[in-house]
């Protein structure tokens, strides 16, 4: 059974052929009759559940040689115009600095404030002499190894007022002791 071109004419006998090769018009099956009509039903493939238009090849793809080609035989090396920038090598982290400890200071701080608030209670003595050697420590820390460690202004805080409180406390007990010895 043939099929027509309802636009340019042409009649073709390929029946796997669908659109017309000259200018990609839908064919229609024509009769034995003069005048070409749509078919209703496509003639019968081989295959029967498959009710989609087969493929059809127009022509090869081209085919290239890069190889044969004409020009240089080796490509060209890349040579870049300006020179190339190496960075010093550096281990860790760029652009951030690492921040310093300043554990031993805060301590330090915490408890000459809370050897002030308690030097009424002895609190120097018990609060005092550790927020001064605790104070000591860290401004040894902070002017040995400033790199690694930071806090100096906090720890001379809490060595102060850890050595001022001591230093009350003392006082405290020596008029308690004398406040005694004279009620005698």
């Amino acid at each position: 059974m043939t099929k027509r071109c309802p636009k340019c004419g042409q009649s073709f006998a390929d029946p796997n052929l669908n659109f017309c090769l000259n200018d990609g018009e839908l064919l229609m099956y024509a009769d034995d009759r003069s005048s070409p009509q749509f078919a209703d039903e496509p003639p019968p493939t081989q295959f029967a559940g498959d009710d989609s238009p087969p493929t059809l090849m127009m022509n090869n793809p081209r085919v290239t040689d890069p190889i044969g080609w004409g020009g240089q035989s080796t490509p060209a090396v890349y040579q870049p115009t300006s020179p190339v920038y190496q960075a010093p090598q550096q281990y860790g982290m760029q652009g951030f600095a690492a921040n310093r400890d300043q554990t031993l200071p805060i301590v330090a701080m915490c408890l000459g404030i809370a050897s002030v608030i308690f030097v009424c209670c002895y609190g120097g003595l018990w609060l005092g002499i550790p927020a001064a050697v605790v104070g000591f420590l860290a401004l040894r820390n902070a002017d040995n190894y400033p790199d690694r460690y930071s806090g100096r202004g906090l720890a001379i805080a809490g060595l102060v007022m850890g050595g001022i409180t001591l230093v009350l406390s003392l006082i405290l007990i020596f008029f308690g002791i004398l406040g005694q010895v004279i009620q005698i």
